[in-house]
């Protein structure tokens, strides 16, 4: 709990960044080192060196980061379908585990490649099985097995509406997609916005997450917003930007605000991408943020929005996830109260950043 706020991170993942993993290694090293360089600029309190940071994290170690270190209380595990990797970058299989192992502290997502035809929906039916998934994860870079990069729209007839039509069945009403940071060498088209209104306004049964929304297309998400309910925003990378450039932070939230006011404050959900980023930091920041007054006027004089309270952060932080996707927070909260991770911390508070992981160094000179 953060100040007695439900906390639920909706994207964690545990990478596997080895360089033995690279299936291209052109993409791959550009992902990584992309990756990487996000999490070297975190301060010397949270750094990590590459030969710490650019290796195969297991789900232990991701779980005990997140909910011993930081005050997360319930996590959304995402695997990921990037053929730059061999097992995609955090592999299926690493879901099964943390749910086998933690399921009183996880939920997961499925996730395919859209590309592949048949075989995703074979796979989707296959991960439903095994990890009853509470949504699907998409990327929009696919790449084939001679390495050779290709994308596609979410908006696709062919190509993603059967899928949507297979998680329906399977009663997956949720579809992720990763957009706004591309995926290393690769063009930037597939990462703006435009597929997502033909898309959502096709499935009105479906809801809409864009990950890494606000990191860029601000104008364009606050009209997505506008006109489909079934849109929301998942504040991972945002999260690092709250913790790095708060100014940054309220610019881009704002300007997602100017066509829907304070129901932006309904459409967002948490998330950080631990462990790409120690969670941490990113819950200080927003606990501590407020907008600044002048950024407020500004985005008045479109839409009137308030000040953020302790209300909109719970809802932010828990609520709003919790009411779209089903979930029952007193219930959460029953099952994890007087767990390992739970004894441990009423035990001990907080344990230091990376300190339950495997390489446990932290500062960096």
């Amino acid at each position: 709990m953060l100040n007695g706020k439900y906390v639920i991170d909706a994207v964690v993942h545990s990478y596997n960044l080895d360089p033995a993993n690279h299936a291209v290694p052109r993409h791959a090293e550009g992902i990584t080192g992309m990756i990487f360089g996000v999490v070297a600029g975190s301060g010397p309190e949270y750094e990590l060196g590459w030969d710490q940071y650019v290796r195969d994290w297991d789900v232990d170690e991701t779980a005990s980061t997140l909910f011993l270190e930081s005050d997360t209380d319930f996590a959304i595990y995402h695997p990921v379908p990037i053929g730059a990797y061999k097992d995609g970058l955090v592999s299926v299989e690493k879901a099964a585990e943390v749910l086998k192992k933690h399921p009183t502290r996880f939920r997961s997502y499925a996730t395919v490649d859209p590309m592949a035809g048949q075989a995703a929906i074979d796979e989707l039916e296959r991960q439903a099985e095994l990890l009853d998934p509470i949504g699907l994860k998409l990327y929009p870079s696919s790449w084939t097995a001679e390495g050779k990069h290709r994308s596609f729209r979410m908006d696709d007839e062919s190509i993603v509406y059967p899928l949507y039509e297979k998680a329906k069945q399977l009663g997956i009403g949720t579809v992720a997609v990763h957009k706004a940071v591309p995926l290393g060498p690769v063009p930037m088209d597939p990462y703006k916005l435009g597929d997502i209104d033909g898309a959502a306004g096709d499935h009105p049964d479906l809801n809409f997450e864009i990950v890494h929304g606000g990191v860029a297309f601000c104008e364009e998400t606050a009209w997505l917003l506008a006109r489909f309910p079934n849109v929301f925003i998942n504040l991972e990378t945002l999260n690092i930007i709250c913790a790095k450039r708060p100014e940054q932070f309220s610019r881009a939230v704002l300007d997602m605000a100017v066509a829907v006011g304070d129901h932006i404050y309904d459409r967002m959900w948490w998330g950080t991408g631990h462990m790409a980023y120690h969670a941490r930091p990113c819950l200080e920041a927003f606990e501590a943020f407020q907008f600044p007054e002048a950024d407020l006027e500004r985005a008045g004089q479109f839409a009137p929005v308030s000040q953020i309270t302790d209300e909109h952060k719970a809802k932010i932080l828990a609520g709003n996830y919790a009411t779209t996707m089903g979930l029952d927070l007193a219930q959460l909260r029953e099952d994890t109260a007087d767990d390992d991770f739970a004894r441990k911390r009423a035990a001990g508070g907080a344990s230091a950043p990376w300190s339950t992981s495997r390489t446990p160094v932290v500062a960096q000179s």
